[in-house]
Parts: C-alpha cells; sequence; structure tokens
C-alpha cells in the first residue's frame, strides 16, 4: 500500500462518518462474514448485508487505544489483520 491517497470520507444523516476501502480477503473470511451477516439477520429479523456484517463486527470490538501507551511499551511491528476471527467459528 505505496499509495497515500486520503479515501473521500462522507457524512451520513446520522450523525456519523462513511468511508469506502477496497481490501483483500480470503474466501474464509469472506464466509466468516456470510455466517456473521446470517446471525445478524436472525437477530434482527432482516436482511443484513455483508458491509453491515463488517460495520457491526468493527463496532462490537473495542479498539485499542495505541495512543494512549507510551511509546516504548508499543509494539515495533503491528500484525495487521483486515478482519478479526469471529467467535464460534473455526
Amino acid at each position: 500500500m505505496n499509495d497515500r491517497v486520503t479515501p473521500p470520507m462522507h457524512a451520513t444523516p446520522d450523525g456519523e462518518a462513511e468511508i469506502s476501502l477496497v481490501i483483500r480477503l480470503p474466501w474464509e473470511d469472506v464466509a466468516r462474514l456470510g455466517q456473521e451477516a446470517g446471525r445478524l439477520a436472525a437477530q434482527h429479523q432482516r436482511p443484513v448485508t455483508l458491509d453491515e456484517a463488517v460495520s457491526h463486527r468493527l463496532r462490537s470490538r473495542p479498539a485499542p487505544a495505541a495512543h494512549a501507551k507510551p511509546a516504548a511499551e508499543q509494539p515495533t511491528t503491528a500484525p495487521v489483520s483486515a478482519l478479526p476471527r469471529l467467535s464460534g467459528t473455526a
């Protein structure tokens, strides 16, 4: 990812912000998102898109507060995961 282009950000009517990203995922991660979307659809009694499943997944996990740690405690290389592993799946 050598391109230093900031994706456009849009304000949404509900007071949040939206950006569009393109990421490459292994099929296993896409399948996990499908399972997550199925669980959410059953819970909300309506169809759920993969976009909604991703958004829900990102919101349901607390973001690490890396900015709050002193620089000496931060790892020199942080593993990057496009998608957190969904609970209940192997």
